[in-house]
């Protein structure tokens, strides 16, 4: 089985318990404005490119077949994307390092045996191999069997998900995932559809099901600044918190706008500019909000 893969990140801290390597998968179905890795939304490779890394040895000129490099009449150089196919072959050939591609395909024993170098720390450390991306589901038959192998391997395993999937297929890798880190973006349903091109409907459908179904699961709040900072959003997540007693935990995740430079290097710079950064103080307003909201239990299940 042969999936898309744009990076795999070994010593990883912050997607799930103890030591992890996070692998993560290309393309996504939902399309949210404050994506913090852009390079993950497309179902297939595309190239980065970074001017201020060329040192001008026009390689990527002479190996493009479709003339999308080269240089202007004053020595410029110039990338019409309209003319790449994303073949990769300039970024084969760029020494320097300012074009490079983001997604390969991998199988998965391919993805295995790299997952299997730490091996050592998960089992030291508690830690594992998460799945996150881009959505793991959008490539459910791979995850499924990459998920199988890292199993049978011993390992521990999480998901990251936003949820927006087939329900038969999530509680198909519910029985080899051992956690799921869900993604509740926003509540106002006109919202949601907004800011990431499609409703929730479905996402609540799934979070429901699976945790009926025995799944451990710790709800992954953003909290982006003019979009769900708001009352509406925290009631829905202390109701969440209240109807669902057997959540792991939740977490809020303030927005940074790292994913702005990689998508200015993708080409499609602009879909987060007027975001700004949610600080520390903003966070910690709107934790106190929420733990006034749900009382005790937010307290309780707050991670960080």
């Amino acid at each position: 089985m042969k999936g898309i893969i744009f990076d795999i990140q070994r010593a990883s801290f912050h997607d799930g318990p103890g030591i992890r390597t996070s692998v993560f998968m290309k393309g996504c179905p939902l399309n949210c404005v404050w994506c913090h890795n852009p390079e993950s939304i497309a179902f297939h490779p595309q190239l980065m490119y970074l001017p201020e890394r060329c040192i001008g040895c026009a390689e990527c000129a002479a190996a493009c077949k479709n003339g999308a490099h080269g240089s202007d009449a004053n020595g410029l150089k110039y990338f019409d994307r309209t003319l790449c196919d994303n073949c990769g072959s300039c970024a084969s050939v760029c020494a320097a390092g300012a074009i490079r591609t983001a997604g390969k395909e991998m199988e998965t024993d391919e993805v295995l045996n790299e997952v299997l170098k730490d091996k050592l720390f998960y089992i030291n450390s508690g830690g594992g191999v998460t799945l996150t991306g881009g959505e793991p589901m959008a490539q459910f038959e791979f995850s499924m069997e990459l998920l199988q192998k890292c199993k049978a391997a011993g390992l521990h395993t999480c998901m990251e998900t936003c949820g927006y999937c087939d329900t038969a297929d999530i509680h198909s890798v519910k029985t080899f995932t051992d956690l799921f880190l869900f993604d509740y973006k926003d509540t106002a349903a006109e919202s949601h559809t907004k800011f990431t091109g499609a409703d929730n409907e479905i996402i609540l459908k799934n979070l429901d099901s699976i945790l009926k179904a025995g799944a451990n699961v710790i709800l992954r709040c953003p909290l982006i600044h003019g979009v769900n900072d708001t009352m509406e959003h925290m009631e829905g997540i202390a109701a969440l918190l209240s109807n669902h007693p057997d959540l792991k935990g939740f977490e809020i995740m303030p927005y940074h706008n790292l994913g702005t430079s990689k998508a200015k290097q993708l080409g499609t710079e602009g879909f987060s500019a007027d975001i700004k950064n949610t600080g520390p103080d903003i966070k910690r307003g709107w934790t106190e909000t929420l733990r006034k909201l749900a009382k005790t239990r937010a307290a309780r299940l707050l991670i960080g």
